[in-house]
């Protein structure tokens, strides 16, 4: 059982209130999957000990924006974290393959989005399973963390979770912009909750955050912000399968 069972009990409590051929001498090529596999492992390493980190991370996806959002990530250099829902990977399967040969990060978050700690723990299993496999099957690479839907969990899905070998991501603070779908709002939204190793909870179907992506990126990069994965922020975490990180701030009060 995790570590964290007690505080995420706490969670759990508080959490309700939120809101959601070729020539023989050719080399053969690799397959599409094995490339993106490919391009995932060689990935630089980023040492966030030493550059000021933090970490756009985007749920319910891939949205019908996401490839304008994924150019714009490559236009600035900047890689991202996409907890994707295995509907929308099976529906939009280019963009997952995109993300993963481009070298951002795919997360779980679960099949449907339904709410982990009112299901029965083989459902769970279930979302998580058939997202696992939507995923391996679009981009050759299989997601090391969760996101549960709404951030809701409890020892339940902490031992779910375990079982899949994975921690779980929450986030240090949101953008709010499933909520004012205003440009001005989510850019001055995310930037008064940006910090050092922040991890920041957005949405690539909300048409209003990628549109203000590339000025919000380039202002963020001007603050000496450096936007990487969520592994690459919570690499000095030691985190074990079934942890959660972070607790938002407010939900153990």
């Amino acid at each position: 059982m995790s570590r964290q069972i007690v505080s995420l009990l706490a969670i759990a409590t508080v959490a309700v209130t939120l809101t959601p051929t070729a020539a023989s001498a050719a080399p053969t090529p690799k397959a599409p999957v094995q490339a993106a596999a490919v391009a995932q492992a060689k990935a630089k390493a980023v040492d966030c000990a030493q550059l000021k980190c933090i970490a756009l991370t985007f749920d319910d996806g891939p949205g019908k924006y996401a490839g304008t959002l994924l150019d714009t990530l490559k236009k600035y250099n900047a890689k991202a974290t996409f907890f994707l829902e295995g509907q929308y990977v099976k529906s939009r399967p280019a963009f997952v393959k995109r993300m993963a040969k481009e070298g951002h990060e795919l997360g779980n978050h679960s099949y449907s989005h339904p709410n982990f700690t009112t299901i029965e723990p083989d459902a769970v299993k279930n979302e998580i399973q058939k997202t696992q496999d939507a995923v391996k099957k679009a981009a050759g690479v299989e997601p090391k963390l969760l996101r549960p839907p709404y951030g809701m969990l409890d020892v339940q899905t902490s031992e779910v979770a375990a079982e899949f070998g994975m921690p779980m991501i929450l986030w240090t603070a949101g953008s709010r912009d499933w909520a004012t779908k205003n440009s001005a709002e989510i850019k001055k939204q995310t930037l008064a909750v940006a910090k050092r190793d922040g991890i920041i909870l957005m949405h690539d179907w909300v048409k209003q955050t990628v549109d203000v992506m590339p000025s919000l990126v380039k202002l963020l990069q001007s603050r000496g912000y450096t936007l990487v994965k969520v592994s690459d922020v919570i690499k000095s975490q030691n985190l074990q399968p079934g942890d959660a990180f972070p607790v938002p701030e407010g939900w153990e009060n």
